[in-house]
């Protein structure tokens, strides 16, 4: 078999290259599922990766009928040369795609199907599963030049209908590739790549509004500032980031409601809650559907599950997308003000904006807060902590939250204290107490035998003062952005 010489022009996406590569050149039929967040690249690696090689390309419709699903697809098969009349069903279709394909599925060279947005094809009562996953056993699977791609937006889709499938996809797909946004580092090359003049801080403050989503980042202009391109893109006459939420959702999820009223809940709270507060503050029952809506908003990105401490079906559930936050922050009821964001510049309102989003960034940087405490060949464990404060007469005591505990095995916990600031940070008295009060209502719930010890991950650093030796270790901005790929 030809092996496929291609080279990268997009950025932030050479170990998903580097499978793709070794996929392709395998020698051995293969079933490749890619998916992940709207919006986060995915049609474009693989056009990139392939340069629209592809023996047989069709995209699905967002919102289609299932008849114009199937003009679709048909469309697709008249472009390849099929001549006959347009099949009825999905097995009659995937059969003519067999036809068309039979000659090149006989050769040498790689065959490539890539099928996107593969979710739409698949509308109620079509039979569409059933019909791929005959496609793939009776036909795909029997040729070693074969590469079957599929991609889809809808990440639960992909989780539930083919990657824990009962039926003919069972165990079927030979890879996945979940593709995340971007994270820090990435961020950087990426606006390295664009030749822009940003420093670290404003490529944080960007991914804290626009998260390390592709697409979002490429609507920047380069040439201005930072909150000259929030105000275009969210405030100005055309704000087509202000738009955006609404189809997120709704190209994701077929009834996009009840997740957006999970992540309206989530994003109102700014803290993070169990399964069981969510549901109850939305009145929702408890049942598999609900332990789905969320695991699906977890797989799609939009929230991270944490274990909470070490008790055992309390998991914690945070919003973590960034574009998300910002939206119900200050869209939900969007200034008419096109200068809204400049003119709010180092406000009380955009610092504590900051101040909660770095602590979201934090958390999607777990690994490089380890390796930059140097604990990356430990073991560790890592998760959140949550205390609900306990009814006194009318009255509930105050409870108590740690977004980020680091265990390690050589007998020591580091709690993290996560701070942003504009200038080296530098620890008072009653920050030092609410530490401290954190660190004994936690060591008291867990019956903690380890010694407890604070870490700061900040932006610019740790000043020196009376209370600055409370924290046993300090992790900057810069070493957020470190490369620990390798």
């Amino acid at each position: 078999m030809q092996k496929l010489k291609t080279a990268m022009k997009i950025v932030g996406r050479e170990n998903e290259f580097a499978q793709l590569s070794e996929f392709y050149n395998s020698g051995r039929p293969e079933f490749i599922v890619v998916y992940g967040r709207r919006r986060i690249g995915k049609t474009v690696l693989l056009q990139e990766f392939f340069r629209n090689r592809f023996d047989f390309y069709s995209t699905g419709i967002i919102e289609g009928t299932p008849y114009e699903e199937k003009k679709a697809f048909y469309d697709s098969l008249v472009q390849k040369g099929y001549e006959g009349k347009m099949p009825k069903n999905w097995l009659d279709m995937f059969q003519a795609l067999s036809a068309i394909l039979s000659e090149k599925m006989s050769s040498k060279d790689r065959c490539v199907i890539f099928l996107d947005e593969i979710s739409c094809f698949d509308t109620p009562n079509s039979g569409f599963v059933k019909a791929l996953g005959h496609f793939w056993n009776s036909v795909c699977a029997w040729h070693d030049n074969v590469m079957l791609v599929i991609c889809a937006s809808a990440t639960s889709w992909i989780v539930n209908k083919v990657l824990r499938n009962k039926g003919g996809l069972h165990a079927r797909k030979t890879h996945e590739i979940h593709l995340r946004p971007f994270n820090l580092h990435q961020c950087e090359e990426y606006f390295k790549s664009r030749n822009s003049f940003w420093d670290r801080k404003a490529i944080l403050q960007a991914y804290m509004v626009f998260g390390g989503v592709p697409y979002y980042l490429n609507f920047l202009d380069m040439g201005k500032s930072l909150a000259e391109n929030i105000d275009m893109l969210f405030f100005g006459e055309n704000h087509e980031m202000r738009e955006e939420y609404q189809n997120l959702f709704r190209s994701i999820f077929r009834n996009p409601e009840k997740y957006m009223a999970v992540i309206k809940l989530l994003a109102d709270k700014g803290q993070g809650m169990t399964r069981q507060e969510i549901l109850h503050s939305l009145k929702m029952p408890s049942n598999s559907h609900a332990t789905e809506l969320l695991e699906d908003l977890v797989q799609c990105d939009f929230l991270r599950k944490y274990y909470n401490g070490k008790l055992k079906n309390s998991e914690i559930y945070q919003l973590v997308d960034l574009y998300v936050l910002f939206y119900h922050k200050f869209c939900i009821k969007p200034s008419t003000d096109k200068a809204f964001w400049r003119k709010g510049l180092h406000s009380s309102q955009q610092e504590a904006w900051y101040g909660l989003t770095f602590e979201k960034v934090c958390l999607l940087h777990v690994w490089e807060i380890i390796y930059a405490l140097g604990l990356q060949v430990m073991r560790i464990e890592y998760y959140s902590w949550k205390k609900v404060g306990k009814m006194v007469g009318n009255k509930r005591e105050q409870g108590a939250q740690i977004d980020l505990i680091i265990d390690r095995a050589d007998g020591v916990i580091d709690i993290c204290e996560m701070k942003y600031s504009d200038k080296m940070y530098t620890l008072d008295r009653a920050e030092r107490d609410k530490i401290e009060r954190r660190i004994s209502a936690f060591s008291e719930e867990m019956q903690c035998e380890k010694a407890i010890q604070a870490v700061l991950v900040t932006t610019k650093g740790l000043s020196e003062g009376i209370y600055s030796s409370e924290f046993h270790g300090v992790v900057t901005m810069d070493q957020l952005f470190k490369d620990i790929s390798n």
